[in-house]
């Protein structure tokens, strides 16, 4: 029996090696719109320049979400499919996803398709693939594997640091002299992702260095203990992504971190400085 993962592309991740057994992957990719221009979430977007372009658009960006077709077509690819989609509270690529299974199980009643609500975003997707392609490796029921895989994930936790407002306060969410003068006093903020997939502010702070300190302190606060994979993606921040694994390294020794630069879709989320967090 042949395998297919598929993700949404805002997982931040587009190959898994190396794959379980009869295992492939592929990335369904989300738009995002700035003005007349629409640029693909996929391996060939210059995340730089639609960046770029997102800053010197005077008017809000938006995103689309990948079409019940697109779902469809990497459905079709196997004979048991596990999907995961970007956050139903962000997104409507789960309500797509959705659309597409029914139609393939309608017409092909044979075929065993799973769809997964995130409830999150980035990495913490990333983990759940890198599970997924685990569980598949242990020659599982495809109905065995989907209890396993969704119990596992209940325990999903994200944090997020933005240091750039541009996008909120284009979008309406972050008054304009609010926006101004948190660029100006070099503010933070530092977040996470709620149980329903929601994005909540915990902190504001002034500068990078007290901002990781706060990723940490949360890290710590949450339960991490330095057993499972966390994966920082970052916005054009690499420095900062990298501090942020040498602090989590040095207070729990071996812990297993991931850096990921952000796609296209969490690079409009995140914006630029900023970092997902996911353990």
């Amino acid at each position: 029996m042949s395998w297919m993962i598929v993700s949404d592309s805002s997982c931040d991740i587009r190959t898994l090696a190396p794959c379980a057994d009869g295992v492939n992957f592929a990335t369904v990719p989300l738009k995002i719109r700035v003005g007349a221009r629409e640029f693909v979430d996929n391996m060939a977007l210059d995340t730089g320049a639609m960046m770029d372009a997102m800053h010197n658009y005077n008017g809000a960006s938006t995103t689309a979400c990948p079409s019940p077709e697109e779902w469809a077509e990497q459905f079709l690819k196997a004979d048991q499919v596990l999907a995961i989609t970007i956050s139903s509270a962000l997104s409507g690529s789960y309500n797509s996803a959705m659309v597409a299974k029914d139609m393939i199980e309608e017409a092909h009643p044979e075929k065993k398709i799973f769809v997964l609500d995130s409830l999150s975003t980035a990495g913490e997707m990333a983990i759940a693939i890198w599970k997924a392609n685990e569980l598949i490796g242990r020659g599982l029921s495809f109905e065995e594997l989907t209890r396993q895989w969704a119990a596992w994930y209940e325990d999903r936790k994200i944090l997020f640091s933005l240091a750039n407002f541009d996008n909120l306060v284009k979008n309406g969410r972050m008054n304009k002299l609010v926006g101004f003068m948190a660029g100006v006093m070099n503010m933070r903020a530092v977040g996470c992702g709620n149980e329903e997939g929601k994005l909540e502010m915990l902190h504001k702070c002034r500068g990078e260095t007290r901002m990781l300190a706060l990723l940490l302190e949360e890290l710590d606060h949450r339960g991490y203990n330095g057993e499972g994979p966390v994966v920082i993606s970052h916005c054009q921040n690499e420095k900062a992504a990298h501090t942020l694994k040498g602090g989590i390294e040095k207070k729990w020794p071996g812990a297993p971190v991931t850096i990921l630069p952000c796609g296209g879709l969490t690079s409009f989320y995140a914006e630029t400085g900023g970092l997902i967090m996911a353990f």
